[in-house]
């Protein structure tokens, strides 16, 4: 595949960026290389191959979904030096 100005330009716009006059045709070379190296993949014959999504056998194993009740909150906010409720209580900074 072949790189254009038009497919630069649009490249451009959908990355934010802006190439220099100076480097375009480089970067157009670049592209087209990078571009044909995938293009390669195409060629490959996968028909025969299936696709793995799992390598152990059996599947994935999982865990039962148990609610469990946690002392989180109270553990972290015995340490804060005033609280309310559930919350820290800071100073005010803004007015």
């Amino acid at each position: 595949m072949n790189i254009d100005d038009t497919l630069l330009n649009k490249l451009e716009k959908l990355s934010s960026l802006k190439i220099g006059d100076e480097k375009r045709d480089e970067i157009k070379k670049q592209l087209s290389e990078i571009v044909n190296f995938v293009d390669v993949l195409n060629e490959l014959d996968l028909s025969k191959d299936k696709a793995v999504v799992n390598m152990a056998s059996g599947g994935t194993l999982l865990r039962e979904d148990v609610a469990n009740t946690s002392h989180v909150i109270d553990e972290i906010l015995k340490n804060a030096p005033l609280r309310d409720g559930n919350f820290f209580v800071v100073p005010k900074i803004i007015e």
